[in-house]
């Protein structure tokens, strides 16, 4: 029973681990709710709003809240081309083989060795010799050094998933940008198509009836004037819409030579997002998982810096056959073998050892006021988002009212023009103030396209802590 026990010592050792334990992620008070959600402006605006702690997001790609088969196809694209992703997923793999190499720590290393040598001298006498051997080595992980590094490759691992989770979900949110900055570029050209046409019937009208003594010179160079203000910016939405369409084509891992959309009306649908509760948040943003993990890694390299005061242990073991001559090898060789353990413990090192401890406690420090910055940031964001979404949302009411305000006296005045109570000028300007104010409702429509998108990335899409495949 002793022996037994003698031999279990080392393997009951093993159970240990020095260093710090990691529990779970460092505290912070982050309240219950997000401030935005108690202002007026927001409930009014966003009727069915809620606050909850599961959100659907997760349950399909978010990008399919807006109804757009096009942006749809796009991203499966995205997902599958963009070399930004590509090499983000090569460095997940990095770590993950990384991670297997420290598994393998925990075993024993096996190695054999075959040879056959001739040697000789001056006197002419020619010495042969052959030998095989396998052997074998064991570090015993007496105080979890080994564990601690494998944890330590564990999180870097995790937080490699998650960066390569917020890569994607950056780029998918800048090709969502481009796509709906690119449809309202094609709203506005139809826009200003339309207004060139109308300015080209308009310089018509106006050409009869100075030939006609009805109207002077003035409306016809007014009417002129603002046909070639509209074939401008018409110029110049085109120029934006190349560049929108070179950026989404470089996401998908094209030349832009290579790819082209063609336009379509603007019809883009401004979903409602679901709010998660701030506690929810911590495991749904990627970039709040990396810092936590990259806390977790800290804690684990405590461990492995107070290991470095303890000994190690090695356990050894070899076999093997020997002989001078082949035939003898073959059939009486010489049995050799060896077996015991060795013993290593640094006594001086000069404070390398309390050094590289306290730099990995001061690390740890560091991770964590990193952790706690990120997830204020993250906060941040969500409150930001919201605020500017019920802004906004305001703003559309009343840009919709001054819309068909300006549209409504563009008319009268148009009228007035023709019952001969007003020159064309007045025509231009009523006209000009309800086209910029079409245009500013457009762009104002992709503001808040473009500000829900950004309160899908703050609330990290449709990614959680769970779709961590290292996790397993």
């Amino acid at each position: 029973m002793r022996k037994i026990s003698l031999f279990l010592f080392p393997f009951l050792l093993s159970a240990c681990a020095v260093g710090p334990d990691y529990k779970e992620a460092p505290s912070l008070d982050i309240g219950q709710n997000y401030k935005a959600s108690t202002f007026p402006e927001w409930s009014q605006s966003t009727n069915d709003w809620v606050q909850i702690t599961q959100d659907d997001l997760s349950q399909g790609d978010w990008w399919r809240r807006f109804h757009d088969s096009t942006l749809n196809t796009l991203m499966a694209e995205l997902n599958q081309s963009n070399f930004q992703i590509e090499q983000a997923l090569a460095s997940y793999d990095v770590a993950l083989a990384s991670l297997r190499s420290s598994r393998a720590g925990l075993f024993p290393a096996l190695n054999t060795n075959a040879s056959a040598t001739r040697s000789g001298g001056d006197n002419q006498i020619t010495n042969s010799a052959y030998s095989g051997s396998i052997s074998a080595a064991w570090e015993l992980d007496l105080w979890g050094k080994i564990r601690r590094e494998v944890q330590a490759s564990k999180a870097s691992a995790q937080a490699s998933a998650a960066e390569l989770a917020n890569m994607k979900l950056s780029l998918q949110g800048q090709l969502a940008k481009a796509y709906f900055n690119l449809r309202l570029v094609d709203a506005e050209l139809d826009l200003l198509n339309r207004i060139v046409g109308s300015n080209e019937r308009s310089l018509k009208v106006n050409e009869n009836r100075y030939q006609q003594g009805v109207s002077a010179r003035a409306d016809v160079v007014s009417a002129m004037s603002a046909l070639e203000r509209a074939r401008v910016s018409a110029i110049n939405m085109k120029a934006s819409r190349q560049q929108y369409e070179s950026t989404i084509a470089v996401l998908l891992g094209k030349a832009p030579s290579q790819f082209s959309l063609t336009p379509e009306p603007f019809m883009a649908n401004i979903p409602t997002v679901p709010v998660l509760l701030p506690s929810a948040l911590l495991v749904r943003r990627p970039d709040i998982y990396i810092a936590e993990r990259a806390v977790a890694k800290a804690n684990e390299e405590i461990g492995i810096a107070q290991s470095a005061w303890l000994p190690t242990l090695n356990l050894s073991a070899s076999t093997g056959l020997r002989e001078s001559s082949f035939s003898d090898w073959l059939s009486a060789p010489l049995n050799f073998w060896s077996l015991g353990p060795a013993l290593a413990l640094s006594i001086f090192d000069g404070g390398t050892r309390q050094a590289a401890i306290a730099s990995s406690k001061a690390e740890y420090r560091g991770r964590v006021a990193a952790y706690r910055q990120t997830v204020l940031n993250a906060l941040k964001e969500v409150e930001d988002k919201m605020t500017l979404i019920s802004v906004l949302n305001e703003q559309a009411l009343a840009q919709q009212r001054a819309l068909s305000s300006a549209q409504e006296f563009a008319k009268i005045t148009r009228n007035q023009y023709l019952a001969g109570l007003v020159d064309y000028l007045s025509v231009t300007q009523a006209e000009d103030t309800a086209n910029n104010t079409e245009i500013s409702t457009l762009q104002l429509n992709n503001q808040r396209l473009e500000a829900t998108i950004d309160l899908i990335m703050a609330l990290g899409g449709g990614w959680s802590v769970s779709h961590d495949s290292t996790n397993q």
